[in-house]
């Protein structure tokens, strides 16, 4: 009797509710792409994966499968030399080989994370954007924003100004010199306030080169801060004002009228806000989870 109980729970899933090892989760040291979407995330992340295939063919080329053995090579070994031949290569290339884009678990609710793979993240996002803005063509139901991420770190404030003080380096360090906004969202996390960052941020970036301005109106870079838990995500794009906070939605709609922003639905969190503008944190709760709403 013990043993069939002991085989029913593992048949049925006794321990379910663990994740398996080796899920997928974002982390520290990943690049990618960070997407919301309207309340269908299987949906998004569907439509995710076909828009950054599309576009990533075009700038890269078709992604090449793994290489393997000819019929040749093989034949001119032994059973047992092939085989550890052949083991050894498929222990090389699950090492090597990495898809050229991977899904992982976000960790905030409406967000999916693609994680990327010898693709810069800007530059394809960018690229996507710009197209869209052209076209006026419509190539998403559900996604809202698709953000870039190029660097994570630890969210915690001593981590952030550690990673940030070298990352930023590449558009404000002097003689370099640009307008610019911080955008900052915080999703499940309270490691961090909004504009204790922002005021951060701001001083890394005017140690580097005072000339370095805010401009909330139509900056040259924008640097995106989106904090999920305990990692922080950063990017600094262009043409973040021209491409509607890089909405999907926004940037691909015929400019019949003159709005002030995007506008989605009003049951979606709302997105990050840009600038400097001091401002209390309004914590809710949904879907079991508390969110940092931020705007």
């Amino acid at each position: 009797m013990s043993d069939t109980r002991k085989r029913s729970r593992k048949r049925f899933g006794g321990h379910a509710h663990k994740k398996q090892k080796g899920s997928r989760e974002l982390e520290v040291g990943a690049q990618g792409v960070l997407i919301t979407c309207n309340m269908n995330e299987r949906k998004c992340t569907s439509e995710a994966f076909s828009l950054l295939n599309e576009y990533a063919d075009a700038l890269y080329g078709p992604e090449q499968p793994t290489d393997s053995l000819s019929e040749d090579e093989e034949a001119d070994e032994d059973a047992e030399a092939a085989l550890k031949k052949e083991v050894s290569q498929i222990q090389l290339s699950m090492k090597t080989h990495q898809q050229r884009f991977t899904a992982v678990d976000s960790g905030a609710n409406n967000v999916v994370f693609i994680r990327t793979h010898g693709v810069d993240p800007e530059k394809l996002v960018h690229h996507i954007l710009s197209d869209l803005h052209q076209t006026k063509k419509r190539k998403s139901r559900v996604i809202l924003r698709m953000l870039p991420v190029s660097g994570t770190c630890r969210a915690f404030p001593e981590d952030m100004e550690k990673f940030l003080s070298e990352y930023l380096e590449r558009w404000f360090k002097a003689p370099l010199r640009a307008t610019y906004q911080i955008c900052f969202k915080a999703r499940n996390s309270s490691h961090s306030k909004r504009d204790d960052v922002i005021k951060a941020v701001a001083g890394l970036v005017g140690k580097m080169n005072p000339l370095n301005k805010v401009d909330l109106t139509n900056p040259e870079l924008s640097i995106i801060i989106e904090i999920i838990k305990s990692v922080c995500c950063v990017s600094v794009v262009t043409d973040y004002t021209l491409f509607r906070k890089y909405n999907l939605q926004e940037v691909a709609k015929e400019p019949t009228n003159q709005s002030t922003g995007p506008q989605e639905p009003a049951n979606q969190t709302q997105e990050h806000e840009c600038g400097e503008r001091a401002e209390g944190d309004d914590v809710s709760s949904g879907n079991g989870r508390k969110e940092a709403e931020l705007e």
